[in-house]
């Protein structure tokens, strides 16, 4: 039986460059990024403690660990710069990129908006480090101030490096994950052609000329896999719940592109999760198995005309649209938002049928291979830097430089969510998760916040501070209490409230 309430958010790395220092190290200009927009708006700069998280677990029943991360980073540390937001979502550094990642939600619509809102959280910070340099500041001891950065919502530098935008499905614990690969590796493999984000270069430098529907496509190499960087399977098998791993299992996604059209993300989560759901309930997909998916892969990926026909283990072949199709067929939606998302889609399959570009106000690969189809048939040759400069330009999270944000104010971008309800998403977290009470205790407890995690926060003990108190939230869905009945309670009340309604408030020791 398909979970209900499932907890589901989005991951997104970001690309970032410094136009005037371009030998400036990333790492430095992610760190500048996270701890400038945490220091403007007095945010909680906790450590983000990795004690219950484990990278290594693989869903298939066996651990690669060999190593432990250190419990807990110094949230201002070079590359590990770390803020946990009052919307509960979480703002850092991750290798070389700015990462944001959502606070947990349970309905895909909500997911999309709060993705959404990341693009403005890294606008902000964008804006934040251009007044800095321009006052001479910096918010890293012994640095010098950073100079104006560019942040791209994309997943491709152009030299052989990718970079993920990831999802993430809670499900339960009962269902057997190969079943659940089964049905996930056909989905993938043909969902691109509604989430793709484009992408100009074909091979994982670009080498090869030509245009194609997804950004990620190239960098796959397996079926399945626990790998995340290196040798990438189709799905992913990371063991790391961040919930009652008795209970629930995560599926954590790497396949997907990262999108600027709030369509597409909300396809992309509201599609996914509700194949998992159809899976927990029994559908089979069986039927629809790939005779080689990650050479499939490509295949769609490089045809914008969604011609190519996809051999199925069976030995039919079909366009993805028509095995797409076969998905939707199958698919019972929960929520409002889950029936709308069934509408869209058939809606854009049939479209897409009929006249790609007649999809290019909702999705993003076809968005882009609009703008590059009009410089091509004006003679522009296919390897003219304009094209290759489609990409970032339309990534560009800065309104008054991107391609989409362009669309947008053209009216050829339809949009999902108003200025407003983005800003909501910032500034408010969703009620229904444990993500409410994350935010409501970096935000209303900031100097006494020691360290979180997305299961727990630990403050400093309001009568010993040389010690700390756990706060357990929760394995996703919103605790037996709610905001207003801890308004105007200090923190050793609200720690006293909040065991009295049954959380886990113990001392660390």
């Amino acid at each position: 039986m398909a979970l209900e309430n499932r907890i589901l958010g989005a991951e997104t790395e970001f690309g970032i460059t410094t136009p005037t220092d371009p030998a400036l190290s990333p790492i430095v200009s992610s760190t500048h990024a996270v701890v400038a927009y945490a220091a403007l708006r007095e945010a909680a700069r906790s450590r983000w403690d990795f004690q219950a998280e484990s990278p290594l677990k693989d869903s298939r029943g066996f651990d690669l660990r060999r190593y432990r991360s250190a419990p807990v980073v110094d949230p201002n540390a070079m590359g590990v710069a770390n803020v946990v937001l009052k919307n509960g979502a979480r703002f850092y550094v991750d290798h070389a990129h700015p990462e944001y990642a959502t606070p947990e939600v349970t309905d895909p619509l909500e997911a999309a908006r709060h993705d959404a809102a990341g693009d403005l959280v890294l606008r902000e910070a964008t804006a934040d480090i251009a007044g800095l340099f321009e006052e001479g500041r910096s918010v890293l001891e012994d640095r010098d101030p950073c100079p104006p950065i560019r942040i791209f919502k994309n997943n491709v530098d152009g030299k052989g490096a990718s970079f993920g935008s990831h999802e993430n499905y809670q499900y339960d614990r009962a269902l057997d994950f190969e079943e659940l690969t089964a049905a996930l590796v056909p989905f993938f493999v043909t969902r691109q052609v509604l989430i793709g984000a484009g992408r100009m270069g074909r091979g994982q430098r670009g080498e090869e000329p030509g245009f194609q529907i997804s950004q990620r496509a190239d960098y796959f190499e397996q079926v399945v896999s626990l790998e995340t960087t290196l040798n990438r399977g189709i799905v992913n098998t990371r063991d790391e719940p961040h919930a009652n791993p008795r209970r629930f299992g995560r599926l954590h996604t790497i396949i997907g592109d990262a999108n600027r059209s709030e369509t597409a993300t909300f396809l992309k989560l509201a599609l996914t999760s509700m194949v998992v759901a159809a899976v927990e309930d029994g559908v089979d997909f069986s039927d629809l198995a790939l005779a080689d998916p990650v050479g499939e892969l490509t295949a769609v990926s490089y045809d914008p005309t969604l011609t190519h026909r996809l051999e199925l283990s069976d030995g039919r072949r079909l366009p993805a649209l028509a095995i797409l199709e076969e998905y939707l067929s199958r698919l019972t939606p929960a929520l409002p938002s889950e029936r709308r998302a069934l509408d869209t889609a058939a809606e854009l399959l049939g479209q897409l049928s009929r006249d790609v570009l007649g999809a290019a106000d909702r999705l993003d690969w076809v968005a882009k291979w609009a703008i590059i189809s009009r410089y091509l048939e004006r003679g522009a040759p296919v390897r003219d830097a304009k094209l290759q400069a489609v990409d970032l330009q339309y990534a560009d999270v800065d309104e008054s430089r991107s391609l989409y944000s362009a669309l947008v104010r053209s009216g050829r971008m339809r949009r999902l969510f108003s200025d407003e309800e983005l800003r909501d998403a910032v500034e408010s977290a969703p009620g229904d998760t444990r993500a409410w009470l994350r935010g409501l205790l970096v935000e209303r407890f900031r100097p006494a916040v020691v360290s979180a995690n997305w299961r727990s926060v630990a403050l400093a003990d309001p009568n010993d501070p040389t010690a700390e108190i756990r706060v357990g939230l929760g394995d996703g869905p919103s605790p037996a209490i709610s905001p207003a009945d801890l308004e105007g309670l200090d923190l050793e009340a609200t720690l006293r409230a909040l065991a009295d309604a049954g959380l886990s408030v113990e001392p660390m020791g």
